[in-house]
C-alpha cells in the first residue's frame, strides 16, 4: 500500500470530534461486574477511552509497510484490553495482527466459514466451543486431538477454521475483558499424527494466537497426552513467551487437577463434567446457520445471525462428517478420577519441565 493512499484511508478512518462523544457507548451491554473487572484488571477507564484509543489510531502512521484494513474505535478496543491498555504494546499487537495477515495471504483468501477447508475442520468439530462460559465468565473451545483426518483436514485449514472462530468470538466485548480457555483431549493421538505438527506449522500456530490475536488465553490445558506430546515441548518452546508456558497445564488422565482450575458444572462428561457429552456439530450450525447440513438432521442454532451460504450442493457430501473418535476420558456425569501416585508431575505447567 503506498504511503499517500494509506494516509488518506487513515484520515478517513480517524474519528472526528463530534464522534468523541459516543466513546462511552463502547462499553454499552457490559455488564456492571465486567466493567469494574476491566478496571481493575485491564486498566480500562471510560473517562479517557477515546484518548486510549486515539493514541493507539495515531501510531498507524508509524509503519506504512502494514495495511491497517480497519481501525475504527470497537476494533482498537479489544487489543488495547488484550494489552492491559499499555497502548505501545496494543499497537505492536494490531501491527502483528494484519502483519501476520499479510505474509500468510493464503491462509486469509476467501477466509469465511463457507470456505471448503474451513467447513469441513468446523464440522469435525475444530474447534469445539461449549454454549455455557466458566466461573470467571471465559468461553471454553475443546480440541479432539484425534479427530484430526489428515487425510481430510490440512493442519493449516484447522488453525484457519480456529482464528475464524475467534474472529467471531471476540466482537463480544465481555469476551474480550474476560476472556478464553482451550482444552485439548489426546486420546488416540497417534504418534503418526504427532509427526506431521513439524516446527513450521507449530510456529505458524503460535505465531496467529500467541502474537497476532488480541484474546486473552486464562489457560491451555492438556488432558491424556501420551509421551510424545511433552516431547513437542521441546519443538515449541523457542517460541513460546514465559506468561504462555506459565499458562498451559499437563493434566494427563487425572481430571480433579483440571476441575481445580475449571468447575465440573462447565464441562462435558468427557472431562469429567456434569454436561452432557459434546456435540461435534454445535459450533458448525453456529458459523453456518441454516446452510449447515449433515447426515444427523440436526437442528440449527443462530449467532447474531451470523449465516454464511454456499453456492455447491456437492460441498455438503464432500464436507459431510466422517465418525468421530471420542475422548477415552469420559466418566460418569459429576465423576471425579482419583489420583493415582505419580500424577501429580501431570498438573504442573510445561515451564515446570525446565
Amino acid at each position: 500500500m503506498g504511503s499517500v493512499p494509506f494516509l488518506l484511508e487513515f484520515q478517513k478512518l480517524s474519528p472526528g470530534k463530534g464522534d468523541l462523544a459516543k466513546m462511552t457507548h463502547l462499553q454499552a451491554g457490559l455488564s456492571p461486574e465486567t466493567i469494574e473487572k476491566a478496571r481493575l484488571e485491564l486498566n480500562e477507564n471510560p473517562d479517557i477511552l477515546h484518548q486510549d484509543i486515539q493514541q493507539v489510531r495515531d501510531m498507524i502512521i508509524t509503519r506504512p509497510d502494514i495495511g491497517f484494513l480497519r481501525t475504527d474505535d470497537a476494533f482498537i478496543l479489544r487489543f488495547l484490553r488484550a494489552r492491559k491498555f499499555h497502548q505501545t504494546d496494543a499497537f505492536r499487537l494490531l501491527a502483528q495482527y494484519f502483519q501476520y495477515r499479510q505474509l500468510n495471504l493464503d491462509m486469509f483468501k476467501n477466509f469465511k466459514a463457507d470456505d471448503p477447508g474451513i467447513k469441513r475442520a468446523l464440522i469435525d468439530g475444530f474447534p469445539g466451543v461449549l454454549e455455557k462460559r466458566d466461573h470467571y465468565g471465559r468461553k471454553i473451545l475443546l480440541l479432539f486431538a484425534a479427530n484430526w483426518d489428515q487425510s481430510r483436514n490440512s493442519f493449516t485449514d484447522i488453525l484457519r477454521a480456529i482464528l475464524l472462530s475467534l474472529e467471531v468470538l471476540i466482537e463480544d466485548p465481555e469476551l474480550q475483558i474476560n476472556g478464553f480457555i482451550l482444552i485439548i483431549d489426546w486420546s488416540n493421538f497417534s504418534f503418526k499424527q504427532a509427526s506431521k505438527l513439524t516446527p513450521s506449522i507449530l510456529k505458524l500456530a503460535i505465531e496467529g494466537l500467541q502474537d497476532s490475536f488480541p484474546a486473552r488465553f486464562g489457560g491451555v490445558h492438556f488432558v491424556n497426552q501420551p509421551w510424545y506430546i511433552h516431547a513437542l515441548y521441546t519443538l515449541i518452546k523457542p517460541f513460546l513467551k514465559d506468561k504462555t508456558r506459565k499458562r498451559i497445564f499437563l493434566h494427563g488422565n487425572n481430571l480433579n487437577s483440571l476441575h481445580q482450575l475449571i468447575h465440573p458444572e462447565f464441562l462435558p462428561s468427557e472431562f469429567g463434567g456434569t454436561l452432557p457429552p459434546y456435540d461435534m456439530g454445535t459450533w458448525a450450525r453456529t458459523l453456518l446457520g441454516p446452510d449447515y447440513s449433515d447426515e444427523n438432521d440436526y437442528t440449527h442454532t443462530s449467532y447474531n445471525a451470523m449465516h454464511v451460504k454456499h453456492t455447491s450442493s456437492n460441498l455438503e457430501r464432500e464436507c459431510s462428517p466422517k465418525p468421530m473418535k471420542r475422548s477415552q476420558s469420559v466418566v460418569e456425569a459429576g465423576t471425579l478420577k482419583h489420583e493415582e501416585k505419580g500424577e501429580n508431575e501431570n498438573t504442573q505447567p510445561l515451564l515446570a519441565l525446565d
